[in-house]
């Protein structure tokens, strides 16, 4: 199954010159891992925000999960975002009055569908955070108590959680040191590979492209 398939796609923000994003064909299968480079600037947060139906394209064909997202009422986007999308944000965006396990978990409470492939949602979480590293008498406390890089497994956890068909990464690996960050990686491909999860992952940091099967450079693309 096609995960993505754009074609002809341009964006461009109101009162600006030229367009932010120029894509003339994107197509990425179920289960690939996909990396996106480019300088600040080359439309990296721009193709995610397309691709979660947070932004509509000024023009050209988008589809994901072989819905055409711009068919989509906003309303409809929003749904389809947490039906089917993992989202793992550059800064987390954990919430901090919640438990690790309710940040694990929150996911399900906004998704019927992801709540219904899960079954026992907590105990699904805590095999998630076990699976990453946390282990159980982790799992009440705040995440505002955590490391950066355990408040990152926690992130990677809610966006797995209910088996999402992909993976939207926008920067995750920022503020690791290599190793660290070499061993994120390594968990994020185990756990998405296991649910047949496809992977976006975004970053300017080329030395993460090998990795990856199949990379994009949007700086190279867009100056075309």
């Amino acid at each position: 199954m096609k995960v993505i398939e754009l074609h002809d796609l341009r964006f461009c923000w109101p009162n600006q010159a030229s367009n932010t994003l120029s894509l003339d064909e994107l197509i990425v299968m179920q289960g690939e891992h996909l990396f996106i480079r480019g300088a600040s600037g080359s439309g990296k947060t721009t193709l995610l925000n397309l691709l979660a139906g947070i932004l509509t394209p000024n023009r050209g064909q988008l589809q994901v999960l072989e819905q055409g997202l711009t068919q989509l009422s906003p309303a409809a986007r929003d749904r389809f975002r947490a039906d089917h999308l993992g989202i793992i944000f550059q800064q987390f965006n954990l919430l901090p009055y919640l438990s690790v396990l309710d940040n694990v978990t929150l996911p399900c409470e906004f998704s019927k569908r992801r709540r219904e492939q899960v079954g026992d949602v907590s105990a699904t979480a805590i095999r998630l955070l076990e699976h990453l590293g946390l282990s159980t008498p982790m799992n009440t406390r705040a995440v505002t108590a955590l490391s950066v890089g355990q408040q990152q497994r926690v992130a990677v956890a809610r966006a797995l959680i209910g088996k999402p068909e992909l993976i939207i990464a926008d920067e995750p690996t920022s503020a690791l040191d290599t190793d660290t960050r070499d061993h994120f990686l390594k968990l994020l491909f185990s756990e998405a590979e296991a649910q047949g999860s496809t992977i976006i992952f975004v970053s300017h940091d080329p030395q993460i492209a090998h990795y990856f099967p199949r990379s994009l450079d949007l700086q190279q693309v867009n100056s075309r």
